[in-house]
């Protein structure tokens, strides 16, 4: 776990807020600012190599069965080196641990998050209905993952 307000968490996650304003509209970007990633509700991870900060995640409560993956973001420097790869999986065990029955998330449909897709369906992620207070939107797509019956 790190904290969001660190001043090397805090640039790579304005990194990732200008990353989605600039490929999404503003009514479709989801990612959580410090503020929402210090709500109890959130717990917040960091992936760090000799101390340099390499990505980031968080896993968001939603209800005793279900659960989101937030915030995720991979230096660009350490984009291709299994960062993400690594952090989802490191979520999921989390999620496993916390006896979630469900883990989701929200990314976009633009070419832009093409490698995000990728890296969920990747881990076992499928397509979705929008969940929690997500709506419909061209802009977005929702993914899941049970957690039953998983080791």
């Amino acid at each position: 776990m790190d904290d969001p307000r660190a001043d090397d968490v805090a640039a790579l996650l304005s990194a990732h807020l200008a990353f989605c304003n600039e490929h999404s509209p503003p009514q479709d970007v989801h990612a959580l600012d410090i503020p929402g990633l210090v709500d109890p509700a959130v717990t917040f991870f960091s992936c760090r190599l000799e101390g340099r900060l390499l990505g980031i995640g968080a896993l968001k409560w939603l209800d005793d069965d279900h659960a989101e993956i937030k915030s995720m973001h991979t230096d660009r420097s350490a984009r291709g080196q299994g960062v993400g790869r690594a952090m989802v999986e490191h979520i999921v065990a989390v999620a496993r641990q916390r006896g979630f029955r469900r883990l989701s998330l929200e990314t976009g449909t633009m070419a832009a998050f093409a490698p995000a897709r990728a890296l969920y369906a990747g881990a076992g992620f499928v397509p979705c209905r929008p969940f929690s207070d997500y709506v419909p939107s061209p802009n977005s797509t929702c993914m899941t993952m049970s957690l039953v019956g998983e080791d």
